[in-house]
């Protein structure tokens, strides 16, 4: 059971784990042993999730997207089959809590006038500092 809030749950039937060759570190190891974890998660179609949280899960994990609403999260950051798995979850988990926060509405705000007469100032400065860079008299 992925404990992502008090509310929601995900089963470990939710979840679909493939063990592959990971590239790297390892020595002998690496050619023998599949410590690689591939986590599938169907994000589209998993009941547990709610709808809004969903849709944001959808957007933040684009990347990660590998079918119609299929997360894929491959962990091959360690050398063992078990640390590698507790990655991939925890990355998932990570993944699935950002998008249960709702982002905060924006609320429109005005310069101060402060900052408008000092942006003002700034751009007389410049055109100031371009118009003394006038045409030569002599040579063209």
């Amino acid at each position: 059971m992925l404990r992502v809030t008090r509310n929601i749950q995900i089963p470990e039937q939710e979840l679909d784990e493939r063990f592959v060759r990971a590239s790297g570190p390892g020595g002998q190891n690496v050619n023998k042993v599949s410590t690689a974890v591939q986590l599938r998660f169907d994000a589209k179609q998993s009941p547990f999730l709610p709808e809004d949280v969903r849709e944001r899960l959808l957007t933040l994990a684009k990347s990660r997207l590998v079918d119609d609403g299929v997360i894929l999260i491959e962990a091959k950051r360690y050398r063992t089959q078990e640390r590698n798995r507790r990655d991939a979850r925890e990355r998932l988990l990570k993944l699935i809590r950002r998008a249960v926060t709702a982002p905060k509405k924006r609320k429109r705000t005005r310069p101060s006038q402060a900052s408008n007469l000092k942006r003002l100032e700034d751009k007389r400065r410049r055109s100031e500092k371009k118009q003394t860079r006038g045409r030569l008299g002599w040579g063209r």
